[in-house]
Order: C-alpha cells, then sequence, then structure tokens
C-alpha cells in the first residue's frame, strides 16, 4: 500500500501555523517528539476537496535553512528530507503573517528557492486590514511564482481554497532550483515585494513605521532608551517617595502599639526588634518595586521592549554574545532564576554558559530594597538640574554600573574560558499597542504579591533567625547584645575580611543573611539596630537614620557597590547547578562574584576617602 501525499506548513514563529494547522486537520492529528530531539512534532490528516487523505506536518517555527536551535533544525531538516525515516514532504505550505509580510518573506524565497511544489498561506490578513494595510495577493503571487491565498485560520477563511491549492500544487510545474543568495539580498528583495504587493495603508500604519525608524534608528534609537531609563529611575524615587513614608510611618506606628500593649520581655522583643523591625523594613519598599515593573510591563506591552532588546543586541554582539541572550538577561532583572533556566533557548553551549554565569550581574529587584535604603539615607534629596533628582541619578548609575559589569565579564569569557564566535540572531518585532489598564494591573498585582510573600517566607524565616542568635546567650550586665550572641562572634570573624573595605560587623553580620535573599540585608541592619540599642527611642528611629548616625559616606558607597557585584543568594546557585549539571560552574560563580565585589567595594572606599567625603 502506498503511502498518502504529504504536505507540511513552514514559517517563522508566530505566523499563525499551529491556528492554520488545528483549522485543517480538526480532531484528526497526534503530537509527540520527533525521534531523538525533545521537539514537538505536530502531525494530521488533511482531507482535500476530493476527499483524498494528505498527512499534514506543523514544523517548528524557523528563520531561515542554516539551523541556530534544535527546532530550526528539525524543520530544515525534514524540508530537505534529511531527517532520518522521515521522508522530504510532497508539497510545502509557507505561512506568512500579513501584518509582518517583509520579515516573513525573507524566510519565504529561501524556501520557494528549493524548487519544491510550492503554496504561501497570506495568514492573518484580517489583522493587517485591521491596522491599516490592504495587501494584493495577486500581486504576491506573481512575484513570489506560487500560489498565494489569503487566510484567516481561526475563522476558517481561505481553507478550502488553500486545500485545492495543495491538492493542485503537484500538478504545476515545480520552479527552478535557485541559486544561493544571501541574507542581506533576501532582506531587500523581500522590502521591494512587500511594497509592490501593498495596494494602500493608513496613517496608523505609516506611524507604525515611523516609529521604528526612530526607536530603531543606530543612534536615536540608544539615547531615547537611555533617556527612558532616566525616566523611570527618576520615577522611581520622586513618585514613590509620598507612599513609601505612609508605609514607614505605618511600619513605627505598629512597633510603638505593639510596644505599649505588650509587656517587656522576649516575645515583645521578637515581634519589635525582629518581626516587624526586621520584615516591615523591607515591606516599605513596596512603593518602588510597583513603579519600576510599571514602567518594564507598559514597556512590554506596547512592544517596546522587543525594539530594546533589537538595540541591545548590536552591544552584546561586541563583547561576543549572541542577541539570544538578551531575553534571558532582560528577565533577570526582576530576578536571575527565571533569567538562568531562560538560557535554555540558547543553543551554543559556550553561548549559554556566558549568559548564566554574568545573569547575576542585571540588577534583579531583590536589589531594589538595598539601593533605595542607602541612597534615602545617604544621597541628598535635591535637583541637579533642570528637575533631575540626585538620588534617581544615582539609582540609574547603579543599574548602569551592572549592565556595563556583566558586559566586560562577558567580554572576558569569551576571549578566555567560553571562547568562541557569537552565533546569529533574529527578532521577531511585535506591533505597537497601547498597554490595557486591565492587564498592567494583573501584572503589577502578581509582582507586589510575589514581593510580599517573599517578605512573610524567606525574609520572616530569616529574620527570626537572626533575632534569635543575636539575642542569645544573654549579655551580661553592663555588656551590649550583640558582642555577646552568636551572630556577634560570627560577624566579628568576617568582620576582619571586610574592615579593609570599610565596613564594619554590623555589616558583615548582614551579608551572611542576604545569601538566602537580598532583600534580607535591609532587614538583618534593621534587627540588628533594634537589638543593640539600649535606648527604646533610638531603637524605634528608621533604619535611614540609624544608617546616617552609625556609617560614613564611604562606608555606604562601598555598600552600594557591593550590591551591584554581590554574589547571589542561594536559590540562584541552586538553580545554576542543575542547568550547569554540576558544581563547577556555580562555584566558579560564587568565587568571581565576591572577588569582583570585594573590589568595587574596596576601590570605592578607597576613592571616598580620599577624596574626603
Amino acid at each position: 500500500m502506498s503511502r498518502h501525499r504529504s504536505a507540511a506548513l513552514v514559517g517563522n514563529p508566530n505566523a499563525g501555523k499551529s491556528a492554520l494547522f488545528n483549522a485543517l486537520t480538526g480532531a484528526r492529528q497526534k503530537i509527540a517528539n520527533y525521534p531523538g530531539v525533545t521537539v514537538e512534532r505536530k502531525a494530521g490528516r488533511l482531507v482535500l476537496p476530493s476527499g483524498e487523505p494528505v498527512e499534514l506536518t506543523d514544523l517548528p517555527g524557523a528563520y531561515g535553512l542554516h539551523p541556530t536551535s534544535p527546532d530550526e533544525e528539525v524543520t530544515s531538516k525534514v524540508i530537505l528530507g534529511q531527517f532520518p525515516g522521515e521522508a522530504a514532504p510532497d508539497v510545502l505550505v509557507v505561512v506568512l503573517d500579513a501584518s509582518n509580510l517583509e520579515q516573513h518573506l525573507v524566510f519565504a524565497q529561501e524556501v520557494i528557492a528549493l524548487g519544491k511544489p510550492t503554496v504561501v498561506a497570506l495568514n492573518m490578513i484580517d489583522l493587517a486590514e485591521r491596522d491599516g494595510l490592504v495587501i494584493d495577493p495577486k500581486a504576491l503571487e506573481t512575484a513570489l511564482g506560487v500560489p498565494v491565498i489569503a487566510t484567516v485560520a481561526v475563522r476558517r477563511r481561505g481553507l478550502a481554497e488553500l486545500s485545492a491549492a495543495i491538492a493542485e500544487a503537484e500538478a504545476r510545474a515545480a520552479g527552478p532550483v535557485q541559486p544561493h543568495v544571501t541574507l542581506p539580498e533576501r532582506r531587500l528583495t523581500a522590502h521591494a515585494i512587500a511594497d509592490a504587493a501593498i495596494v494602500s495603508e493608513t496613517a496608523r500604519h505609516r506611524l507604525h513605521s515611523r516609529l521604528d525608524t526612530f526607536f530603531l534608528h543606530p543612534w536615536l534609537g540608544p539615547l531615547f532608551l537611555f533617556a527612558l531609563l532616566f525616566v523611570v529611575f527618576q520615577a522611581v524615587f520622586a513618585w514613590a517617595t509620598p507612599f513609601a513614608d505612609a508605609l514607614e510611618a505605618g511600619v513605627g506606628w505598629l512597633g510603638t502599639f505593639v510596644k505599649a500593649e505588650l509587656p517587656p520581655g522576649l516575645p515583645r522583643d521578637l515581634l519589635t526588634d525582629g518581626i516587624i523591625s526586621g520584615v516591615g523594613s523591607v515591606v516599605v519598599f513596596l512603593p518602588q518595586i510597583v513603579i519600576l515593573f510599571f514602567f518594564i510591563l507598559a514597556m512590554e506591552a506596547s512592544g517596546y521592549m522587543a525594539r530594546a532588546a533589537f538595540l541591545m543586541d548590536r552591544l552584546m554582539a561586541h563583547v561576543g554574545l549572541s542577541g539570544r541572550s538578551f531575553i534571558p538577561l532582560l528577565s533577570s532583572f526582576a530576578c536571575a532564576i527565571p533569567g538562568i533556566m531562560a538560557t535554555r533557548s540558547i543553543t551554543d553551549p559556550r553561548d549559554r554558559l556566558t549568559t548564566i554565569l554574568i545573569a547575576p550581574l542585571m540588577t534583579c529587584s531583590a536589589r531594589l530594597p538595598v539601593y533605595a535604603v542607602i541612597i534615602a539615607a545617604f544621597i541628598p534629596n535635591r535637583n541637579v538640574g533642570g528637575g533631575v533628582g540626585l538620588q534617581g541619578l544615582v539609582l540609574l548609575a547603579l543599574y548602569v554600573l551592572g549592565i556595563v559589569g556583566a558586559m566586560v565579564v562577558a567580554l572576558v569569557l569569551r576571549r578566555s574560558i567560553t571562547k568562541g564566535a557569537a552565533s546569529g540572531f533574529i527578532m521577531e518585532l511585535p506591533k505597537y499597542q497601547l498597554p490595557r489598564p486591565r492587564d498592567l494591573a494583573i501584572g503589577l498585582f502578581q509582582r507586589a504579591w510575589i514581593f510580599l510573600r517573599r517578605a512573610g517566607t524567606i525574609i520572616f524565616l530569616v529574620t527570626v533567625v537572626l533575632w534569635v542568635l543575636l539575642n542569645f546567650p544573654r549579655a551580661a550586665e553592663g555588656q551590649n547584645q550583640v558582642d555577646a550572641s552568636i551572630a556577634g562572634k560570627l560577624a566579628n570573624g568576617l568582620a576582619v575580611v571586610v574592615e579593609p573595605i570599610g565596613f564594619n560587623r554590623d555589616i558583615a553580620l548582614s551579608l551572611i543573611p542576604a545569601m538566602a535573599a537580598r532583600e534580607v540585608a535591609v532587614s538583618s541592619l534593621a534587627t540588628t539596630y533594634a537589638v543593640a540599642s539600649d535606648d527604646e527611642d533610638a531603637a524605634a528611629m528608621a533604619l535611614g537614620d540609624q544608617l546616617k548616625a552609625r556609617w560614613s559616606l564611604p562606608t555606604a558607597l562601598a555598600f552600594l557597590a557591593w550590591f551591584v557585584f554581590a554574589p547571589q543568594c542561594m536559590s540562584t546557585i541552586a538553580v545554576t547547578r542543575r542547568e550547569t549539571n554540576g558544581w563547577k560552574w556555580p562555584g566558579f560563580m560564587l568565587a568571581y562574584l565576591f572577588v569582583l565585589a570585594y573590589i568595587a567595594a574596596g576601590v570605592t572606599y578607597w576613592t571616598a576617602v580620599a577624596l574626603g567625603l
């Protein structure tokens, strides 16, 4: 019995292939993995108008036939008939996103050039029309030399015509195999074909094109990105101050209320000096977290974040990183854990390892409470000109320092331990759109809840443990409690190591629990000073006031520099061990981050002292 005819859906990611596959095959489909690789295989049965069945395969999205990922490798091998035990499809159906025609035509040309029976499905034509773009499928058909069928998969428009074109594809004379052309040549041709096929476009669509001309400009684009980041970090302080002050006042009131209602003793001290002072000192920075994520979510929803990724791709190419590293690094600004896990999409093992090792240098949200409390305490809240706040400027500088540090480390690694050339990268640019308030609200609620949950679990637990270590054994009459405690004795040993870079014993003590979560450094300092203060009025002082009374400016600046490069929390180390299958690279990560943090804090402290700050 002869096998059924076969066809395959091919195209860029996000072209709507899966929706078209589901519409063509209905329930007549099965899902499995390709033999030997963890890439999903979707196969189904398409019934042609004649009643003849065709085996239809939905191939993974690809940007070219020269693979840069396992998905692209499977697609390339199946199309070319090189996959073991898999015959080449009889008909190729190239699926194009009509609203992103020029980009998708680049890969379409490469497929058509193979000379195999080919049909083009101009999909999501309704979305293109909604965006003010009218396309002539016949003009596109003439330019490409293969049938072009306009479809709307989710509404089952054009499916009968597409099935008929697939039935007739093999009867048509296959086009000759075309000579190899370079990617820049295909891009120029794609631009010309798209221009010829577009009948009309509205002012809105032309506006989007002009926006890309500006946002993706090699000089203006980076300037705008930097200016936007500048506004973000100004807002983190300027907008958050009233809310943070209100939360701080609430935490202070709660501590005073508990002291007034409960009799003196260790249970009251645990509540006030441990839980309320420790956890409360972190919770007060919730407004800064919310404002930062508001801008991040808005940039993602508007379509600008992908443009920022495109701009950063150019920068990373100079340090030997693939553009595929950008998304994991971007994720690391929220938390290094999902960022490290996202490196699974990077196929080059050296590229992936480099990205894992520098992900902790992206300034995660856990650092923000540390930065905020130190900046608010030691950096004057004044304008430096043109309405620019000095505090926001310092915060921006810390984020930039982390990015620059990551790029320098990547450059060193790519020229030594992970030496190798960077692989290519193609990025899909989404449409511009106004963020939906409901989506923003849901996203902000989720991130606020994650922050508060950490405060109520990890930070709470570590703070209670630290309070116990700070309060036992009990100090003798006239002896300072911290000096007598287990925690104090441990910190005295570490203080010898960090004293040359301007850190005192209290800072040394905060660095130990900060390995559980970086925000714990703030709660540790608050708990330590609450326990150390014999005077209740002094113990009730805000953490910022406590720091100003106990630290010098050089020490504060060194503490900020330390946390730009500080060794990661243990959860990140554990994820790194899992992703690298051993302790070698997590150990290397801990060692190099500690060395960088120590050098950065030392240079900052010694320079500040030399300048007389």
